[in-house]
């Protein structure tokens, strides 16, 4: 079957050619009795704009990529529908790209993004990744790192104080009274667990009065929870410690569950704070104490963030840091 062109929706609503690229295009006003025989038009012959001839009649793309280590996190979720509705309010699209953190797939995405010609790139990485963004900086597909500084003062990123995050965290379990503290992350070689666990140690030096154990987990995922909660359970009571920082809230809920399925009571025998303040943190079985970033702020500060350097209007250096804030829940209610 041939693809149903302008022309036939011309000659079906019976008006000109240039009134349909008008109607279809929002460049100049269109009777409505004219709009209607249009619309009628392409609804009974099915016809598909060509947006890849109309990018390339405009100069640029109207979509922008945003690449995400882990679509099923609702933490990165609740970013990407920040992107999407910033970025149809500056009338762009978005194409979303799940690397699950492997870098051979991560890598494919942007490079199936620069020859389909996006405007740009949004990109969060667990990976070392500024010396690829820069290639395609240079290659003309301006790109945002998302989730860490950028050490480049020429690689525009915008991300979390994760070393404060980790610090009000920690310190808030100090302050109810936890000595004996485990940290619950991994790997370190992600930048966002290097920094939380950097936060943590600084709250307890200074406290002068705790421990800190570091319990390494591959994944930041549920079952990860669920092991370390197993473990953890095993001890004998005295060895426990007394207050958990678990490096995400998907990490501390699949801990909670586990704690408290093994008889462990949360908070009186272990406190426990999550990271991200994702959606389900409040009403895990144990509502549960956490650290928020800006998740409404940060889609949006991201697209922004974007198309500023794309008109050539961004700050120098472009980095844009947020400071989280603490949540406390049931999970720290002594």
């Amino acid at each position: 079957m041939a693809k149903v062109g302008i022309r036939e929706v011309a000659r079906v609503a019976d008006v000109s050619v240039g009134t349909v690229s008008h109607y279809l295009n929002g460049t100049s006003p269109v009777s409505d009795d004219k709009s209607r025989r249009i619309q009628a038009a392409i609804d009974q012959l099915g016809f598909v704009r060509n947006n890849a001839g109309r990018q390339l009649r405009l100069g640029h793309s109207s979509t922008i990529a945003y690449v995400v280590p882990d679509v099923s996190n609702p933490f990165f979720a609740t970013i990407a529908e920040g992107i999407e509705q910033r970025a149809a309010g500056r009338g762009l699209s978005v194409f979303l790209a799940n690397s699950k953190g492997d870098q051979p797939r991560e890598d494919a995405y942007l490079d199936l993004f620069e020859e389909h010609g996006v405007r740009g790139m949004i990109v969060a990485s667990p990976g070392q990744i500024e010396n690829r963004l820069a290639s395609l900086s240079a290659r003309g597909t301006p790109t945002v790192l998302m989730g860490q500084l950028a050490s480049s003062p020429s690689q525009p990123s915008i991300s979390i104080d994760d070393v404060l995050g980790g610090y009000i965290a920690t310190q808030h379990l100090l302050d109810i009274g936890c000595r004996r503290i485990a940290f619950v992350g991994g790997p370190l070689s992600v930048r966002q667990v290097r920094d939380r666990l950097e936060g943590a140690n600084r709250a307890v030096r200074e406290s002068g009065a705790a421990t800190l154990e570091v319990i390494d987990v591959e994944t930041r995922v549920i079952s990860a929870g669920h092991a370390v909660g197993d473990a953890i359970a095993a001890r004998d009571p005295a060895m426990r410690p007394d207050g958990v920082f678990a490096v995400n809230d998907l990490v501390a809920i699949g801990m909670v569950q586990t704690l408290i399925a093994h008889g462990v009571r949360v908070p009186e025998e272990l406190a426990l704070t999550g990271y991200d303040d994702i959606e389900y943190a409040g009403s895990a079985i144990v509502p549960l104490t956490s650290v928020r970033p800006p998740h409404e702020e940060f889609g949006v500060a991201a697209v922004d963030l974007l198309l500023a350097v794309i008109d050539g209007e961004a700050p120098d250096p472009a980095h844009l840091v947020f400071a989280p804030e603490l949540v406390a829940r049931a999970s720290t209610a002594r």
